[in-house]
């Protein structure tokens, strides 16, 4: 067995800056020197072998096994998610269903702004809360894609709009997971996330449309964005402080689109902005208010242009209730001790409270899968759109084409996740954070943004370091419940500059090799809105009424 090392080279910053070669490397090769994806994910892993074996002293066999590992978890669920979400779009859009969805769109609003909010903030949600897992990015990047938007604002502004839902996301699985390894109460936990992240969900609604179109478009629509964000945020607090964590984004996501259509039947903005790309080379005022032909269709046809969507809906939800995956994992998962992995790294102290094995199993659960949900439901919808089931094949072998480099860049960019988690290059990140003393409440919640960035989820995020978030809380004493929940809510707002996520939008938006251009176009927001949420989270720990909001 192999202990873990937090400072291999005898200098917490020297190790500190050594664990973040591989990040650097992926990252750099993607904003500045305009790489390809996948080939600045190999990169990245390539840096993160090197740095895990020469200056971790990790075996070469355990580190390349946890790369393999990462790979696998790659493909499924992530890959396997995003495959068949695009695969239900190709079906759509080839069928001329998904040119009928987008102008049934413009017949509740005509206006950009109000799209994005309807359809990347609240439509959005509703897929996070039931999948997660960057189901929603794809969905909505689609969705924006056909509604006009340029391919860098409808990648760009779905990631920022899937933030606040994240913590509550999957049906409550980050919190689930946090819940475990700190051993705190989880009801504790949701109403902790419950009485931070409704704040940003009205936040974001707001800086969402503002980042598409400036201050004075955002201005200009403000009591619709606020009837938006309110009605996901009322929910949002209730469900998690006196339900649980469990249907949280579900309902609130159903609350938001319900009284924002229901708002938009009765109120209509002064200017309507039918400019989808978000930048303009002449007047403003022209490009908001050039003329756009609103087509309309009977309601048999609108209901079969969403029907595919309602039935991907149902499904994803089915998927995620816990009872139904259990059902299905009896009828087909497969556990895997991963070998040379599982059980042969051994994590220490301080990020461990005692030396603990690292499990490594691998389970191939391919029918509870969400990835098989969206399958099925694909298959559904072609048949109900009229396809043979020869047709289908071609499509899905032409969707396979399609993302062929998109999965060998998610496969890669979870390797270079796993191969640092496994060598403890995340842990000697996160413990630089932990030495900030009456700063912690702000770092701390910053090392939540650090884990999902590293790792593109807000549930690995958790698993990482929500023992050191109670551990150091306890230290200082803080509040161990703030702090692991800060961890989930700032993690929130990393979920937007994960790699995976970007590669998510970059694909469901067909903008392929511009993944460098999406990480700079969304990493100001990401920095700004976490930022934010320590600020928060500090005036929480310290600053009378806040105080009030942690009991």
């Amino acid at each position: 067995m192999w202990s873990q090392t937090y400072d291999p080279l005898n200098n917490a910053v020297l190790s500190t800056l050594a664990a973040a070669i591989p990040v650097a490397v992926m990252l750099a090769a993607l904003a500045f020197f305009h790489i390809k994806a996948h080939i600045a994910a190999l990169l990245g892993l390539v840096a993160a072998l090197g740095v895990a074996i020469f200056a971790y002293a990790m075996p070469a066999n355990t580190a390349v096994s946890a790369a393999l590992l990462g790979a696998a978890n790659g493909l499924l669920p992530i890959g396997w998610i995003i495959l068949n979400v695009i695969f239900l779009y190709q079906l759509t859009e080839r069928a001329g269903y998904f040119k009928v969805l987008r102008e049934s769109i413009t017949t509740i609003t005509t206006d950009r702004r109000l799209q994005l909010v309807l359809v990347a903030f609240s439509f959005g949600a509703f897929f996070e809360g039931a999948g997660g897992f960057g189901t929603p990015v794809a969905v909505t990047g689609a969705m924006l894609i056909g509604l006009g938007f340029a391919p860098l604002a409808a990648s760009g502004l779905s990631l920022i709009a899937n933030t606040a839902p994240v913590a509550f996301g999957a049906l409550g699985s980050p919190l689930i997971a946090l819940a475990g390894v700190t051993g705190l109460d989880l009801l504790e936990l949701s109403g902790m996330v419950g009485r931070q992240l409704p704040f940003f969900s009205i936040i974001v609604p707001f800086w969402l449309v503002w980042a598409f179109c400036g201050f004075a478009g955002m201005a200009a629509i403000w009591p619709a964005i606020l009837v938006g964000g309110a009605a996901f945020a009322i929910p949002q607090y209730l469900i998690s402080n006196f339900h649980g964590p469990w249907l949280v984004d579900v309902g609130a996501s159903i609350s938001s689109m319900l009284f924002l259509t229901l708002f938009l039947k009765v109120w209509k903005p002064a200017t309507i902005w039918t400019n989808a790309a978000g930048k303009f080379t002449g007047s403003q005022h022209a490009a908001a208010t050039e003329s756009v032909a609103v087509t309309h269709h009977s309601r048999s046809a609108v209901f079969k242009a969403w029907l595919p969507w309602l039935i991907l809906s149902v499904l994803v939800f089915l998927w995620g209730v816990p009872e139904w995956k259990k059902m299905l994992d009896g009828l087909s998962v497969f556990k895997f001790e991963w070998p040379s992995l599982h059980l042969m790294v051994q994590k220490m102290p301080p990020v461990a409270t005692a030396p603990e094995a690292e499990k490594a199993v691998y389970t191939l659960n391919w029918l509870s899968a969400t990835g098989t949900g969206i399958l099925i439901a694909s298959i559904i919808s072609g048949f109900v759109m009229g396809y043979k089931v020869r047709n289908l094949f071609a499509v899905y072998w032409d969707t396979i084409k399609l993302l062929r480099y998109s999965l060998l860049t998610i496969a890669a960019m979870l390797a270079l996740g796993y191969t640092s988690r496994y060598a403890g290059l995340d842990s000697t990140l996160g413990l630089a954070f932990s030495h900030t003393g009456v700063l912690y409440p702000f770092f701390g919640t910053l090392l939540g943004w650090l884990g999902v960035a590293l790792t593109g989820s807000d549930t690995a995020s958790n698993v990482l370091f929500g023992g050191l978030q109670k551990t150091s809380a306890t230290q200082l004493g803080l509040d161990p419940v703030l702090m692991a929940a800060a961890n989930s809510s700032g993690g929130v707002m990393g979920k937007m500059i994960d790699a995976q996520s970007i590669v998510v939008a970059s694909t469901a938006t067909k903008w392929y090799g511009h993944e460098g251009d999406i990480l700079r176009y969304v990493f100001f927001h990401s920095i700004a809105l976490a930022c934010l949420v320590g600020i928060l989270v500090t005036l929480q720990a310290y600053v009378y009424p806040f105080t009030a909001l942690v009991k």
